[in-house]
């Protein structure tokens, strides 16, 4: 390519709106341009992107035997009717009505249509295995998008689907795309961990999220460094910081703490360590009729370590609280506890509550709680001696760096990623919902067992630029980056040789292979360079007439502080090596 035949429209400051270094680098870079809230133009420099990461997902997918078909982006609701989506998902969901007012959705996913095709399809257990993936448009109706292509409402994912006859071939499948998706995620050239993770929305059972590594991401992933440990947050164990429980050395007291309602102040003003502290939330549950009145409220109590934050994940895994539960009203508190928040506790509740308490915190001793007054906390508080054993020990703590590994193999430690690629084992979760049965070899019809595996195509974009960036712009992986290489001749439209040689270099180089872009537009050499160190190109060649008289010419790799001078005759080998061709 060339550069005048190409559309190049770069900018020297980001929109104001643009919050992250990937958003405003893309818009800088002239990559996406904004059409709405959450909605954007892929120009062609961001396209070419799109197409690099598109075509490693299809090789790969093409390659673990799964395959490709398209499936529309406006699906009928009957079907999400049917796996119960279309009232669960939420207002993310856009639900829209035809002129004859009957009822669609813009699919975020489409799990119903391709468990639809296969109930039509796939008649015989002689046809499975088998996996069906599309690459199509999603929209989620964000409430607040933001990040660019982080967080649009309109985005291109990779969705996979498998069907299987039994859970032994279900998790084969799994295992399949797990393997696959490790090997696109080496392609890309990005910095990834694979972490087992909560099944959220789509449902089901086993699921791992592949998360790019980068300071900025929103989610926090757990790993142990001396192991092959590693999980979301969400669902990382938290394993008892505590061997078991001491015995009570200290008499119960009820203690001033005048103003102090956070366990880290009650704390300093005692002059005790946080972690002699427990935390109090209470949460709710109710319970509905057929008309959807509540007829029954349980209030919930859970303790957990004053340094400790709760997971709401784990916690709502919990019997009891499966269902759905709420943070409790101050008027439910008051009436159960007899006391505003801040100085609650589990002992002299008015109401009798449900109490959960975290594996830490049922192995403690002489702790520190609320007293259910104002401006009161109790010390030395012990169970058995002061209040009942707690109605159930559980693990509903967020892990810290530090924390045992739970797979005994050393400890924990916490970094941030990017989400951008899910794998999920669903089971029967959809295939029994919509009736979707194959015969086996009696002529009985059984349900597939189903796995779901998506990778979110635009966003690898804002996480591959949020790990790999600089002051001076994107530095692109060479597998994804739109061009591999850019020739920048100085003067290319001023001087014959230096043309003469370019022209030569640049054919040199498609021959060879080489995704190259000649910049033939005559810029100036300072705005030329600071162009492809914005788009992010993986390596820079620049030739002059002086570079051309003393037969080397200057290449650079984008990460590179200085330029090497390489002869003319190498140039070409010197630039496949450098993008491991």
């Amino acid at each position: 390519m060339k550069a005048s035949q190409f559309f190049i429209s770069t900018l020297k400051e980001a929109p104001a709106d643009a919050e992250v270094v990937s958003h405003q680098l893309m818009m800088r870079a002239g990559m996406i341009k904004r059409l709405g809230a959450g909605i954007y133009n892929y120009m062609p420099m961001g396209l070419r992107v799109i197409r690099k990461v598109e075509g490693i997902i299809r090789e790969e997918m093409n390659r673990a035997g799964a395959v490709e078909l398209l499936m529309p982006v406006v699906q009928p609701a009957e079907l999400w009717q049917e796996s119960g989506r279309f009232q669960a998902y939420g207002p993310e969901l856009l639900r829209v009505k035809d002129r004859h007012e009957r009822d669609f959705v813009i699919q975020p996913t489409s799990e119903e249509v391709v468990t639809d095709i296969a109930r039509q399809e796939l008649r015989s257990y002689k046809q499975l295995p088998k996996n069906f993936y599309h690459i199509q448009t999603k929209f989620r109706d964000e409430r607040r998008p933001r990040f660019g292509v982080m967080r649009g409402r309109e985005f291109t994912m990779k969705d996979a689907y498998s069907f299987d006859r039994d859970q032994a071939g279900a998790l084969k499948s799994y295992q399949v795309m797990f393997d696959a998706y490790k090997r696109i995620f080496d392609r890309f050239g990005l910095q990834y961990r694979a972490v087992a993770a909560d099944t959220g929305s789509i449902g089901g059972d086993a699921s791992h999220e592949f998360q790019v590594i980068a300071e900025t991401g929103e989610d926090a992933l757990v790993y142990c460094p001396t192991s092959d440990y590693a999980a979301n947050i969400e669902l990382a164990e938290a394993l008892p910081l505590l061997a078991g429980r001491g015995a009570a050395s200290q008499p119960l007291a009820k203690t001033p703490t005048p103003g102090k309602s956070t366990c880290a102040d009650v704390a300093t003003l005692l002059g005790l360590p946080l972690q002699q502290t427990v935390k109090s939330l209470v949460l709710a549950t109710d319970e509905k009729n057929e008309a959807g009145d509540i007829v029954k409220t349980t209030v919930w109590l859970l303790l957990v370590r004053g340094d400790h934050d709760l997971n709401e994940v784990k916690t709502g895994k919990l019997p009891g609280l499966k269902v759905g539960w709420r943070f409790a009203t101050v008027a439910e508190i008051e009436e159960h506890f007899g006391c505003k928040p801040g100085y609650l506790g589990p002992i002299g509740m008015k109401k009798p509550v449900k109490v959960v308490a975290d594996r830490t915190v049922a192995h403690m001793a002489d702790f520190v709680c609320g007293a259910n007054e104002v401006d009161y906390h109790y010390t030395g508080a012990n169970w058995g001696r002061d209040l009942p054993e707690p109605d159930l020990v559980a693990d509903i703590r967020n892990v810290v760096a530090g924390d045992p590994s739970p797979d005994g193999k050393g400890t924990l430690a916490i970094q941030r990623g990017i989400e951008v690629g899910h794998v999920f084992y669903l089971g029967t979760k959809y295939s029994l919902a919509m009736g979707a049965n194959f015969l086996d070899e009696t002529g009985k019809p059984q349900p597939f067992q189903m796995g779901c595996y998506g990778i979110g195509v635009t966003r690898i974009l804002g996480a591959a630029i949020e790990q790999n960036h600089d002051g001076r712009g994107i530095i692109w992986p060479p597998a994804i980056a739109p061009f591999a290489c850019v020739l920048c001749p100085i003067g290319y439209d001023r001087s014959a040789d230096v043309k003469t040689a370019a022209d030569a270099l640049y054919a040199e180089l498609l021959a060879a292979g080489v995704d190259v872009l000649l910049d033939d537009r005559g810029e100036r050499p300072g705005a030329m360079f600071a162009d492809w160190e914005l788009i992010g190109v993986p390596v820079r060649v620049v030739l002059s007439d002086r570079a051309l008289k003393e037969g080397a010419l200057e290449v650079q790799g984008r990460r590179e502080a200085e330029a090497a001078k390489v002869a003319v005759a190498g140039v070409v080998a010197d630039v496949r090596a450098r993008l491991g061709q």
